[in-house]
């Protein structure tokens, strides 16, 4: 995908709802079943299956079981499509929304938070199209999004994200107080998708991320900026509201400073995650959020 592509529409500082909604064309547009993705660990749900109660049909999208075509919708709007049915035991998935300050930044593209709510909507419509009841939590939050099923559940899981991330809320408790609140709504089986700042899994747990890794399928996106991995050898200066900044960064010192505070945490973030089998993604604000669908659909690759 080229860099064009990857620029969302907006002011790259709040999310747009309306991209939020259009990326389910991309969820539509994956790749048809392969041999996997390398390094990208999950897998579908063990509790779910599918019964014999018709719930919608939908377009039909390539990698589809062929022997649920709704014949008769099909030849009314002369588009294919399919039929959905009621599973039997359906996962939830919970969107773990970090709302912490940093991510309220960004050099390129789009501030991390917008990142974090796009990353989030294409997890929401892979669930969907999974069958999955989505939710979406963040600590402190008086209304927190409680999962809901097909269409109108991903939609207002993307309504909550615009929201969430349109700007810091005032009160934030962190994302352990979140992580806590997600483990005790799944029943085991659920998928967390965990959308944070690499700083703030610092405050988490390592028995808390290892018993919701055990429980249900884990993946943890860590949003960052081109900038906090790559800064340049020069005089940087940054706008923090009415308030410029000016850091030189040419100097040995500053940048070990620069390393420790957004560079380590990335690799301290992975490691852990590592340990516990979570699915891990590193999200530059640059890149294609795309690059969630593999943890996913680990089943469906790109050619």
């Amino acid at each position: 995908m080229s860099r064009q592509e990857t620029v969302p529409p907006g002011d790259g500082v709040r999310p747009d709802l309306a991209d939020l909604i259009a990326l389910r064309e991309r969820v539509r547009a994956w790749p048809p079943a392969g041999r996997g993705v390398h390094g990208a660990t999950g897998s579908s749900s063990r509790l779910r299956g599918r019964g014999m109660d018709y719930a919608e049909s939908r377009p039909y999208a390539q990698g589809d079981d062929a022997r649920h075509i709704d014949w008769r919708l099909t030849a009314r709007s002369g588009r294919t499509h399919t039929k959905v049915f009621h599973a039997e035991r359906e996962r939830v998935s919970l969107l773990i929304c970090d709302t912490a300050p940093a991510l309220y930044f960004g050099t390129r593209v789009c501030f991390k938070s917008v990142q974090a709510a796009r990353a989030g909507a294409l997890a929401a419509w892979a669930s969907q199209r999974s069958g999955d009841r989505i939710g979406a939590i963040r600590a402190g939050d008086e209304a927190p999004q409680p999962p809901a099923g097909g269409v109108r559940g991903a939609q207002r899981a993307l309504d909550t994200l615009a929201r969430w991330y349109a700007g810091p809320p005032a009160d934030d408790r962190g994302l352990d107080e979140a992580l806590a609140a997600g483990g005790r709504l799944l029943r085991p089986g659920g998928r967390i998708v965990v959308l944070a700042d690499p700083a703030s899994l610092e405050a988490v747990d390592d028995a808390r991320l290892a018993l919701l890794a055990e429980h249900h399928e884990l993946c943890v996106v860590l949003l960052v900026d081109p900038l906090e991995r790559a800064p340049p050898r020069a005089r940087v200066a940054l706008q923090a509201g009415d308030t410029r900044h000016v850091l030189d960064l040419a100097g040995a010192q500053a940048r070990e400073a620069w390393r420790a505070r957004f560079e380590a945490p990335v690799e301290r973030a992975c490691t852990r995650l590592q340990r516990v089998a979570a699915a891990t993604l590193v999200l530059s604000t640059d890149a294609a959020p795309e690059a969630i669908l593999p943890l996913l659909m680990p089943g469906r690759v790109a050619a």
